[in-house]
């Protein structure tokens, strides 16, 4: 591992020089190689590739139960162990709320930022070095959004001041303490503070305006603002682990529960200490959960979760699907997010609801895909009742259809190869780089099925499919865009299935229904989500050491009835959450 300091000095179009220091870690492997402590395997793009069976990437556990294999209980009384945790880059969209958040803007786009790396199926910049052309993306980016905030309004709708009694100079330095504290997510040192005033007194020959601006442009490009940072040395708690400091912790609680900067009262709560009790961090949690930036954490969870964050680009054959349009895609994406929100912060919360339920939230222009009709109390928001002999749950939903569908016809061995990894936890390995990945044509007479029973011939593919396949089977009776059908090919939907190779599923199922239902009774289903959950609140793989975590999350889990939002709140209590693993400075 190489930590690499890029220092670059651009004149910028509207002022002369900043100079801002990024930090990028260059990997000595793909995955991990930044603290070498995660220990990955080969990643697949799929669940996590760590090791052991099931669980996200906990290696040495079995089956998705939460239960240590060969019996040895991970926890060790008065011992707290908890994986590395890797320098955090912001995510896409980390970065658009958090400016957002911070100028008052909305509408922010990213396009000009470099994707994001994945962990599983989850979004998390740690491995990647940062190239220069990067640099100047964050760059361009933070010019463009001091200008945009500026024309929107003046800086004192950010941070007041009574310019005639405190002065320009005084409304500055108040100014960078406020708008830095929130920027970088802790309180300015006072090398800093002095720094940020030089440089508003160089550009403030330009009014007070223009000092400011730069000022903003600047703590936007910082390795403070883009990165998370955990560096206040400790000496370790008990085990491997030291606590994160109340600031650290309040970042953590507000990416994991906004997917951005955390508020005022977050810090505030910071500030006073009281977040590192257990009641102080679960009080802030339901406090968050309870306002509408929670619905961006519920959101983007479930749409990676179930990869359907693409909807945008799905592609279908006119010819095929005329009811397909842009405003249909733009449709099933937005219903993922309502229905999940619904369930999570509205519903009973329950991931039985969640994997079942005989209803939707969808907007109008969906109700004739589902060949339904809104009934006449219900508004825009409220569930709308479908056949429960056809659909139950997320899973039977027309966006996780229609994403892991072909253009012209259903793709079992997408539907299956999704459920398989990202729902059991179960990585399954891309196929070799001399297969013919092309699905076969419609042809007459001949369902789907019959044309995908070549899989199960061959002996190079039959191991692999026979795990995903007659999964994924068990979707047949919806076509390409998750309509429902009867017939395939002209003859009857076979849509039989079952499960194999799992510690508590195996056997043979009757169609989505039953499947939806054998999901939701499934101990290995609940392990496999808790494990999810966590890994997307950690933005990080997990390894043996956060096993203790993980186990109890999943007694707690199961204990309160799979309550999904109970859950979260668990979550920012667990020793994986609230610690990080002892080293030198923190992360890089």
């Amino acid at each position: 591992m190489e930590l690499r300091a890029s220092i670059w000095n651009r004149p910028s179009p509207a002022s002369p020089r900043t100079t801002i220091t990024l930090f990028a870690c260059v990997c000595a492997s793909a995955i991990g190689g930044c603290t070498g402590q995660i220990g990955l395997g080969a990643h697949t793009g799929g669940a996590s590739s760590a090791g052991g069976k099931g669980l996200g990437g906990v290696t040495g556990m079995s089956g998705g139960t939460g239960a240590p294999t060969g019996g040895v209980d991970p926890c060790v009384p008065g011992q707290i162990n908890v994986g590395g945790s890797p320098l955090q880059r912001l995510t896409r969209d980390q970065y658009q709320n958090s400016v957002q958040d911070l100028l008052g803007l909305t509408g922010v786009s990213t396009d000009g930022i470099t994707p994001d790396e994945k962990f599983g199926p989850f979004a998390s910049n740690v491995a990647a070095s940062v190239t220069d052309l990067v640099v100047d993306q964050y760059t361009r980016s933070a010019e463009n959004l001091a200008k945009a905030a500026l024309a929107k309004a003046k800086w004192d709708t950010l941070v007041s001041c009574d310019h005639t009694a405190m002065g320009d100079d005084g409304c500055a330095g108040q100014f960078i303490q406020k708008f830095g504290m929130r920027a970088y997510r802790r309180p300015l040192t006072s090398a800093e503070i002095g720094r940020y005033t030089t440089e508003y007194k160089a550009f403030a020959t330009g009014g007070y305006d223009q000092g400011i601006r730069v000022v903003v442009e600047t703590m936007l490009q910082s390795p403070n603002f883009l990165y998370r940072l955990e560096t206040t040395p400790a000496k370790p708690a008990q085990g491997n682990a030291v606590s994160l400091n109340p600031f650290e912790l309040a970042t953590r609680l507000s990416f994991f529960l906004w997917n951005s900067t955390p508020d005022d009262q977050l810090l505030a709560a910071a500030s006073s200490s009281s977040l590192m009790s257990d009641q102080g961090v679960r009080t802030q949690a339901l406090r968050m959960l309870g306002d509408p930036r929670a619905r961006d954490t519920i959101a983007s969870f479930h749409t990676q979760w179930l990869d359907v964050q693409g909807m945008s680009g799905v592609v279908k054959d006119p010819a095929t699907y005329p009811i397909y349009s842009d405003a249909v895609s733009a449709a099933m994406a937005k219903e993922t997010v309502d229905f999940a929100d619904y369930v999570v912060r509205s519903g009973d919360g329950t991931l039985r609801t969640l994997l079942t339920a005989p209803f939707t939230i969808a907007p109008d222009v969906l109700l004739p895909v589902y060949g339904v009709a809104r009934p006449a109390s219900a508004g825009a928001q409220d569930p709308v009742p479908l056949d429960p002999k056809q659909r139950a749950g997320i899973l039977t939903q027309l966006a996780f259809l229609a994403v892991h569908g072909h253009a012209n016809q259903s793709a079992p061995v997408q539907r299956g190869k999704a459920i398989r990894q990202n729902v059991l936890c179960e990585p399954v390995p891309d196929p070799p780089p001399n297969v013919n990945t092309t699905p076969p044509n419609p042809a007459p007479g001949a369902t789907t099925r019959q044309r995908f029973a070549a899989h199960e011939s061959v002996a190079a593919c039959a191991a692999c499919h026979g795990l995903i396949d007659n999964i994924g089977f068990g979707l047949e009776a919806f076509d390409g865009i998750g309509q429902y059908r009867t017939t395939d090919g002209g003859k009857p939907v076979d849509a039989q299935g079952s499960f194999v190779g799992t510690a508590d599923l195996n056997g043979t199922f009757d169609g989505a229904i039953d499947m939806a239902n054998k999901l939701a009774n499934s101990a290995e289903v609940s392990a496999c989500v808790t494990s999810q959950w966590l890994t997307y609140a950690l933005g990080r793989a997990q390894t043996p050491d956060d096993a203790c975590s993980l186990k109890r999350l999943v007694t707690a889990f199961n204990g309160s009835g799979q309550n999904i939002k109970d859950l979260l709140v668990q979550i920012v209590s667990a020793d994986s959450f609230r610690y990080r693993q002892a080293s030198a400075g923190g992360n890089p």
